[in-house]
């Protein structure tokens, strides 16, 4: 994992959020110096999952966060199967420790590069966050079954056939919550930057028996997603 300051950061908060540059550090508490909130918590995980029998891998990625560091993450956490998502994503999406996918202030620009087994394409997706997502990252909320506050520090990111990505937030135990104000752009093959050539797979192998089982009789790509 390499970690750098990048100047371009405050360029892309000024695009994102319309603050302005050039700001003292003379900012409120739980501010940086562009206005921009600091996690009241040591750190974030983001989580990768793929639906039931239906594979795919995360094998790259890089985060830009708003205290001005891009993270490269040449290793990522596993891509975990949910098996309680069978043609569509369910609303209860569980999460896992997460060692690699870690962030230590709000994210700006998620970028990652992905298999899909299933599709036998290797995929890049960028997200951009905005808003709302930094809103209910820093929120405090209140656990009424065990009567504690907790903040929704894990994102969970959905890789489903056809190359579609979708990003909610954990709720403790609550449906998992959608990141409509996110801006998601996936591209494949001669169209893809960071991912040219980045891959884990042998999509040659063709599929396991368990996953040709699933998808017999089916029609790809074998959901709404």
């Amino acid at each position: 994992m390499h970690m750098n300051k990048i100047i371009f950061t405050s360029l892309l908060l000024v695009s994102l959020t319309g603050c302005t540059t050039g700001k003292s550090s003379s900012a409120a508490p739980g501010e940086t110096e562009w206005g921009y909130k600091k996690l009241p918590y040591d750190e974030w995980k983001f989580l990768f999952i793929y639906p039931k029998a239906l594979p795919a891998l995360a094998t790259q990625a890089l985060l830009v966060d708003g205290a001005g560091y891009k993270t490269t993450n040449q290793y990522v956490d596993n891509t975990e199967p949910s098996k309680v998502s069978v043609g569509r994503w369910n609303d209860h999406l569980g999460g896992v420790q997460a060692y690699y996918n870690k962030g230590k202030a709000l994210p700006l620009m998620l970028r990652f590069c992905w298999d899909s087994v299933i599709d036998k394409k290797s995929y890049e997706t960028q997200v951009i966050f905005r808003q709302d997502t930094w809103e209910q990252m820093t929120t405090p909320y209140t656990d009424s079954y065990r009567n504690e506050t907790y903040y929704r520090s894990t994102m969970i990111v959905g890789l489903a056939p056809e190359g579609k990505v979708s990003v909610w937030l954990g709720d403790r135990g609550n449906p998992v919550v959608a990141q409509s104000d996110a801006e998601i752009t996936t591209v494949s093959g001669e169209q893809m930057q960071m991912c040219k050539g980045v891959t884990k797979s042998d999509f040659s192998y063709g599929y396991d028996q368990d996953i040709k089982d699933f998808i017999k009789g089916k029609t790809y790509p074998y959901g709404s997603w």
